[in-house]
């Protein structure tokens, strides 16, 4: 989505141009050794979307916000971008999907043995330019940053394990949401406050605020993704608002609706749906309580993530931005 702040909010238009470059910077010292033309299409696919780059942003703003010079975090801002499509690779796989932002998935072109190179290739290339932060702040930093990052992408995995295992099961409560979308959607935007905390080296009590702005933001917007993938605008949100009911993705609405057992749930758990029963299904959804209760639940978790930011006292033109950008999440409609 673009992220079109107020000009009094927001004056940080040279973070855009550096993150939106660095990405390219890094699997390019792959590809410049390879000299086989065909790699260079291949990772022309990797789903790069600048008007998605939610998480180098909040790596930059939050080593801005936290006093110092955005810059030093540009290592941190590729390799949490690396990261992220690296998993988007994978999902695409793991899910069978045939499309993403409107082009087909990296797998579909290029076969999943390649495909499989291509994600593997963006996580170990996030990891280098993560240690780039040597060059920038100091080795001692890298290293806390590392830690951080690979504690996040074993939870990022272990969220997309639930995810999967998910689907197959019919006994799952509310409870069981809260584990999945904090390892497959709020690990790695933790992540991203924390280490742009570390490389602006703040203080303990302010890394461990930023962090926790970053999880609930993170759960808030999950929160929210949940609910456009049923009730979205599809021209917005750029998928189906009939993939998620139909692929049985057991999202916040959905385990809403199976605790309520009422008339969604005896449908859901009667067997697969068909397209033409999406839109009912929806509104049946919607009737029993479940779009207002996921909205609440995503403003409760925004107030809290704000409350988060509020204890890490952000500074400046930066912080201003990360409120704003954390309001903007829950209200946006792609």
């Amino acid at each position: 989505m673009p992220l079109d702040f107020p000009n009094d909010h927001f004056r940080f238009a040279p973070i855009f141009e550096a993150y939106l470059k660095c990405p390219s910077k890094y699997w390019l010292l792959f590809l410049g050794e390879k000299g086989d033309a065909n790699i260079y299409t291949a990772f022309a696919l990797v789903p790069w979307d600048e008007f998605k780059r939610i998480r180098p942003l909040l790596v930059l703003l939050t080593v801005a916000a936290a006093g110092s010079e955005w810059q030093l975090g540009l290592p941190a801002a590729a390799a949490v971008e690396l990261l992220h499509n690296f998993s988007l690779i994978h999902d695409d796989i793991q899910d069978q999907s045939h499309l993403r932002r409107g082009r087909e998935t990296v797998w579909v072109r290029w076969g999943i043995a390649q495909a499989l190179n291509a994600g593997d290739t963006l996580f170990t290339l996030a990891q280098i330019a993560l240690l780039r932060l040597e060059e920038t702040v100091s080795s001692e930093v890298a290293m806390q940053a590392l830690h951080v990052f690979q504690q996040a992408s074993l939870s990022l995995t272990q969220g997309q394990y639930l995810d999967l295992a998910y689907e197959a099961r019919g006994d799952l409560s509310l409870e069981a949401y809260w584990p999945m979308v904090s390892g497959k959607t709020a690990a790695l935007l933790s992540a991203c406050t924390q280490i742009g905390a570390l490389a602006a080296q703040a203080q303990p009590t302010a890394c461990e605020a930023y962090r926790l702005f970053g999880r609930l933001l993170g759960l808030a917007f999950q929160a929210q993704d949940d609910l456009l993938g049923i009730w979205g605008d599809e021209a917005l949100t750029g998928k189906s608002a009939q993939s998620d009911l139909i692929s049985g993705k057991k999202s916040l609405p959905v385990l809403y609706g199976l605790a309520k057992h009422d008339a969604f749930a005896k449908r859901w758990t009667n067997g697969p749906l068909a397209a033409a029963e999406v839109p009912g299904l929806a509104r049946l959804l919607e009737e029993e309580g479940a779009r207002d209760f996921v909205q609440d639940q995503a403003n409760q978790l925004t107030d809290q993530a704000l409350d988060a930011l509020a204890e890490a006292q952000p500074q400046g033109e930066a912080g201003q931005a990360l409120f704003s950008l954390a309001k903007r999440l829950l209200s946006r409609q792609g």
